[in-house]
């Protein structure tokens, strides 16, 4: 899978981490729709450490197709509330 994070670049996460950041995104989710800034700002903050630590960085000059676009480590609530779809970040 192919994770965009806004302002960072792509990662390659294996598919064997779906799971994992499926589990950060309902916590994304829940805090979002919770208005919870202080759990938004913790599960925003384990969900892209997820794909940092699972994934591998590709280089600059690789564009490749994102299957999920993810945003910064400093968007608000409100960002990510208009990036989410209804069923998350995180497709699956």
């Amino acid at each position: 899978m192919i994770v965009r994070i806004l302002g960072e670049g792509q990662f390659t996460v294996p598919d064997s981490h779906v799971a994992a950041l499926n589990v950060h995104d309902e916590a994304l989710g829940a805090a979002v729709t919770a208005g919870d800034e202080a759990a938004f700002q913790a599960a925003l903050g384990a969900l892209l450490a997820e794909v940092r630590s699972a994934g591998e960085l590709l280089p600059d000059e690789e564009l490749v197709p994102s299957d999920v676009i993810l945003p910064s480590s400093s968007a608000t609530i409100e960002e990510v509330r208009e990036l989410s779809a209804d069923d998350g970040l995180i497709p699956g």
